[in-house]
């Protein structure tokens, strides 16, 4: 296998890792909502008084925190995309593969360090200072 084909396969398992990761991270933040929404509904059945708006303020606050993260993740999802339609260039930008001297680089949505064929690689954002740089 050449040396672009086995980038471009390296890409594909990457893209796939951090599609893996935003799934996760969306179905865990989905479901907390669910859970959330569904102690609102019994919190109106069970109580009243001022316990009782507390309580739902509290959870109200809550499922608006969680929405914001799902919003943020939902568009790392569109940078994803954004990042598999680039193609393969000799600039860095959004989607390219980076061997630095002391790291390999994946410039995409900010996951962390990720292991692939037992190699530690970094799949930062383009926003982040090692990306600019």
């Amino acid at each position: 296998m050449g040396l672009l084909a086995l980038k471009i396969n390296m890409k594909e398992e990457l893209y796939k890792k951090c599609a893996s990761y935003l799934e996760e991270k969306i179905g865990r933040i989905s479901h907390s909502i669910q859970d959330l929404e569904a102690a609102l509904t019994n919190e109106s059945k069970s109580s009243a008084g001022d316990k009782y708006e507390t309580s739902r303020e509290m959870i109200n606050i809550e499922i608006q925190k969680l929405s914001t993260q799902l919003q943020q993740f939902q568009q790392l999802q569109v940078t994803l995309e954004v990042a598999k339609r680039n193609g393969s260039s000799k600039t860095v930008k959004l989607g390219s593969l980076v061997k630095a001297t002391n790291a390999t680089y994946f410039i995409c949505i900010p996951i962390g360090e990720v292991e692939l064929d037992a190699k530690k690689i970094y799949v930062i954002g383009a926003g982040s200072p090692i990306a600019q740089a």
